[in-house]
């Protein structure tokens, strides 16, 4: 049977942290799921919305704004080098996303609640192919460290595949306290080693779990793997 380490500050009170949407301000999205699923989001402010003749053509939803009907050479120019839009751009504002400590009370009522945290996860791509893999399997949450991770962009949207609008992006300051925070509410933290002796299909895993990823390469900090309640590998 697995025994959970002890908490170290079972005390510890909730910290600040800012929104998902980190900078706050507007952003381009770009790409037919990232921009279908934002103009499908209600909490998402829709600013300006440009599609080409084609693309309008195939969306059947109904449109927050009045389209501006561009072409492709016109996306081409708007946006990043190489974006790859296929006839959609939307420029939005940033959402409000829940904090660390919102976590425990959306996860009240529920049968099972996985967050997912990414200790230094530096690569969009990757936290949005996390946020895809996230809302494939339902979870609660996807936590970033503030400093150390992508702020919210079309690439990471594009590579969310819609997935932005649907699993919340939570930035902590403290990635630490944020762990002790959610073991405190009664989550598990389960950090995810290649190197660790347990796999994670041998593992009987609680209700109430928190998924530790670390970083591109070198993985889980000593700090954050020691905040753990146990690891396995994949």
């Amino acid at each position: 049977m697995i025994k959970r380490k002890p908490n170290r500050r079972p005390d510890a009170p909730s910290r600040s942290f800012r929104p998902s949407g980190g900078g706050g301000g507007a952003v381009w999205l770009y790409g037919r799921h990232p921009v279908e699923a934002a103009l499908r989001n209600p909490e998402r402010a829709i600013l300006d919305l440009h599609l080409t003749p084609e693309a309008h053509k195939s969306l059947d939803i109904p449109l927050p704004v009045a389209p501006r009907i561009v072409t492709r050479a016109d996306l081409d120019a708007l946006l990043p080098s190489g974006a790859v839009h296929q006839g959609f751009a939307v420029r939005v504002g940033a959402l409000e996303g829940p904090e660390v400590g919102d976590l425990p009370g959306l996860a009240e009522g529920l049968e099972r609640a996985v967050v997912v945290v990414l200790d230094q996860v530096s690569d969009p791509h990757n936290v949005g192919a996390v946020l895809r893999s996230a809302a494939a399997f339902g979870a609660l949450a996807v936590v970033v460290q503030d400093r150390h991770s992508p702020e919210e962009t079309g690439t990471l949207a594009k590579a969310a595949s819609g997935a932005l609008e649907v699993v919340p992006l939570v930035r902590a300051v403290n990635l630490s306290r944020a762990l002790e925070d959610l073991k405190s509410a009664g989550f598990w933290t389960v950090g995810l080693d290649g190197h660790a002796d347990l796999n994670i299909g041998e593992a009987d895993l609680p209700e109430r779990a928190v998924l530790v990823l670390g970083a591109e390469g070198r993985g889980l900090r000593r700090l954050t793997a020691e905040a753990c309640d146990l690891t396995v590998r994949l």
